[in-house]
């Protein structure tokens, strides 16, 4: 199974692909200081494979390459992060206080 995470700026998401086949998302809104990821999806006929967690973190390995900041609105990052404390500086101040 070759797998490709890739940011589709144009769709406001980053994307993992399973040989070729979009097989789930990670939608984001830009704001000045950071990303507000706010929903992730894998695809049915994809779930069950461990992609949700691949795609977490190449999103998150892409926007530190990046020198980026999130904010966590959606729940299965914020619960990844909170399972991967080495992301936790990629989260912004206030979202991190609860105020995001």
């Amino acid at each position: 199974m070759a797998t490709e995470i890739i940011n589709n700026e144009a769709a406001n998401r980053y994307e993992i692909h399973v040989d070729g086949q979009l097989a789930g998302y990670a939608l984001y809104r830009t704001r000045p200081d950071a990303l507000a990821l706010t929903h992730t999806k894998i695809l049915p006929e994809f779930e069950g494979r461990g992609l949700g967690s691949l795609l977490a973190r190449g999103t998150l390995d892409d926007i530190r390459a990046h020198n980026g900041h999130i904010v966590p609105l959606c729940p299965f990052i914020a619960s990844f992060i909170a399972r991967h404390e080495d992301y936790q500086d990629l989260v912004v101040d206030r979202a991190r206080d609860g105020q995001a």
